[in-house]
């Protein structure tokens, strides 16, 4: 037994996440089927993406079953990045809200030069 390679994990639990990523995927592509509009269909098709994407990478990825240290240096990084675009765009929607406050709304159009 300890010539074994890996850890061997029951193929019911491989087969459970391939049973729940096709619902799930059923259920995503039902959003388009339905025709649900506005904020509720983008935060619909962004839970049933994370949740397709935690179930890939906590089952077929094997990080369940790996230690804290392996995940944090697999899952920080990506985390770190989606906390860093929050910021920008939390910061981005504050400048533009301050230009617009200061300068008043505009409707610039830039000149194109004539070429001849």
């Amino acid at each position: 037994m300890a010539s074994e390679e890996g850890q061997q994990h029951p193929i019911k639990i491989y087969l459970t996440v391939w049973v729940l990523l096709f619902v799930l995927s059923f259920f995503s592509y039902m959003v388009d089927y339905l025709n649900v509009q506005g904020m509720l269909r983008w935060a619909l098709i962004l839970t049933f993406m994370f949740l397709k994407a935690g179930f890939i990478i906590a089952i077929f990825m094997h990080m369940k079953w790996e230690r804290l240290a392996l995940k944090l240096a697999i899952l920080g990084p990506p985390v770190a990045i989606l906390v860093l675009i929050a910021m920008m765009a939390a910061e981005g929607n504050y400048i533009e809200e301050t230009r617009l406050e200061y300068y008043g709304e505009s409707t610039f159009v830039p000149e194109v030069p004539e070429h001849h």
